[in-house]
């Protein structure tokens, strides 16, 4: 490609955490042997990386444009890219579990994350999901991130700054890490926002917090593991009534295997990670209309003993 043709940087003020042209100094950079093994470093000048194949020098990297192939002194081929958002949030470091990008992509879509958006996320974990927000609503937009641990904090801070290259001292312009319990913490700050992503332990909790901070028409998503954990917060959101009926999903992606005339389901599966909730908040002293299927036999039944909805009575025991 003639200099004429290529396409500049993309701005720094856009954050958005990619470069294009040449490898430079301070980029990390993405490498893939033959056995589809990935190795993520930094790029330093005067350094080596290592691996069972030999050395490569990161001289031999810099200055290049990304998609090449790269062979060791031991004679093994690398393939050289700067890592994406998705390849980058699997191999980051962790304090907490991450949000993988399947569900990470259905809260920025189902979640309706736009740019200029005000999003609180309760739980930032190790950053991932912070990344996806970040990048969605831009710099003109806002994320506060509530975290309980101090730890889980320090480890998300890196890793945000690390994939929007962050100078020394700075972070994403909106972004507001704050440490402290969301059910406590977001009425005592009078936020009012437009999205609120809960990714804690206990989000039925924090329904009446959300209430207060969202705006008419906001959308909460919850992101949870278990399916008690999911019919405990699905039956508060309705016993609170200030929201839409809770929409719960969850996400399966399977690769495929494709040579020639062999095309089959491959022998990997991302499969269940977590369960993903959204819900709209309804303008005050506003109700949505009540379901009219009647709950399956057996759904509220003695051994039920969650949040019950109004009119939903309790099915008596059978001999």
């Amino acid at each position: 490609m003639s200099d004429q043709q290529q396409l500049p940087d993309v701005p720094t003020e856009a954050w958005a955490g990619v470069h294009r042209g040449p490898l430079r100094v301070g980029e990390w950079v993405r490498l893939t042997d033959q056995k589809g093994r990935r190795h993520n470093f930094e790029l330093t000048p005067g350094k080596r990386f290592f691996s069972n194949r030999g050395h490569i020098e990161h001289d031999e990297l810099i200055g290049r444009e990304e998609g090449f192939t790269v062979v060791s002194s031991a004679g093994g081929e690398y393939l050289v890219f700067r890592p994406l958002l998705s390849e980058f949030v699997v191999s980051m470091p962790r304090g907490a579990a991450v949000v993988y990008p399947k569900d990470a992509a259905q809260i920025v879509a189902m979640g309706d994350i736009f740019p200029g958006a005000r999003v609180v996320e309760a739980g930032v974990g190790s950053g991932a999901l912070t990344c996806s927000l970040l990048r969605a609503v831009g710099p003109f937009g806002k994320v506060i991130s509530w975290e309980r641990r101090e730890e889980f904090a320090d480890v998300a801070r890196r890793n945000v700054n690390q994939f929007f290259h962050a100078p020394e001292g700075e972070t994403h312009p909106a972004w507001d890490l704050r440490l402290g319990d969301l059910q406590e913490a977001l009425p005592a700050s009078g936020e009012r926002v437009d999205r609120i992503i809960l990714d804690m332990l206990a989000p039925w909790e924090c329904i009446d917090a959300v209430a207060d901070a969202l705006v008419p028409g906001g959308i909460v998503v919850a992101y949870v593991a278990t399916t008690t954990q999911l019919s405990r917060y699905v039956e508060t959101l309705r016993v609170h009534g200030g929201f839409t009926e809770p929409q719960p999903w969850e996400s399966l992606v399977r690769d495929w295997h494709v040579e020639g005339l062999a095309v089959r389901p491959g022998h990997k599966m991302i499969g269940h990670t977590a369960f993903l909730v959204t819900a709209r908040r309804m303008a005050p002293g506003e109700t949505a209309p009540r379901k009219k299927r009647r709950p399956a036999p057996g759904a509220y039944g003695p051994d039920y003993l969650g949040p019950r909805p109004d009119g939903v009575y309790v099915e008596p025991v059978e001999d």
